[in-house]
């Protein structure tokens, strides 16, 4: 197994084991102490480099401290005490595992994962598919072709959760089709910008969804189960 995903499997998480991904966002702020848990909230979080993460101490009741597992950070003894703040500032891309040592045996723990964001020239398309663990920046061109297939249920975001392609871009008039494989479970194809899609949910493999784009544009589009963990696409049709 991952290394991360094993730290993930062993760390508190209401929302369950996974990463926000939060480069598009504020200087993200995690709290610690929220009553009848032991947990950071939220736990695993991914920035980039320069980002400034705060944490805050939302309750008196129970002690809690900061501490790098590698020792890039520490708040100092733990405490309790609601309105006390710890910064830390990231610079150099990595993977930066934490505890607060009290309740470290219990899972409370936490990660920051500091990369780059991607950049593929289109802002709107990279913050959209920021939460998609394989998107890299990359977009397929298929512009000048008439008939595109897309995967859906491909391998990515921890199973089979991902669109492949992730991004394309097509001329006006292009078809497009989505080929469900049958993995993953149930999928569906929900236009986040657009009155089409199909909203029913398959299972089963085969072609259940295609469309003609005739008009220019970006089209962002995901699998409405599983949209939180990056079962995400766009289209760019120029």
């Amino acid at each position: 197994m991952d290394p991360l995903d094993e730290w993930l499997l062993s760390a508190n998480d209401p929302q369950g084991q996974t990463i926000r991904d939060l480069r598009y966002n504020d200087p993200p702020t995690v709290y610690l102490g929220i009553t009848g848990t032991k947990s950071f909230a939220p736990p695993a979080i991914k920035v980039t480099p320069g980002t400034t993460v705060t944490w805050d101490w939302i309750g008196d009741e129970t002690e809690h401290n900061v501490v790098a597992i590698d020792g890039t950070f520490d708040s100092g003894q733990p405490i309790a005490e609601a309105g006390n703040t710890f910064e830390y500032t990231f610079e150099t891309e990595g993977t930066y595992k934490y505890v607060s040592e009290p309740h470290e045996e219990v899972g409370m723990k936490g990660v920051v994962v500091v990369a780059s964001a991607p950049s593929s020239g289109y802002p709107t398309v990279d913050k959209w598919l920021a939460a998609t663990d394989e998107y890299d920046g990359s977009i397929t061109d298929e512009t000048g072709t008439d008939f595109v297939e897309i995967v859906s249920g491909a391998e990515g975001n921890g199973g089979n959760f991902a669109f492949d392609p992730h991004a394309i871009k097509v001329s006006t008039g292009t078809t497009i089709r989505w080929n469900w494989i049958g993995k993953g479970g149930a999928h569906n194809i929900v236009f986040d910008d657009s009155e089409i899609g199909e909203e029913s949910i398959y299972a089963k493999s085969g072609v259940h969804f295609e469309d003609t784009f005739t008009k220019a544009g970006i089209y962002r589009y995901s699998c409405e189960p599983h949209h939180s963990i990056g079962h995400r696409g766009a289209i760019i049709v120029e």
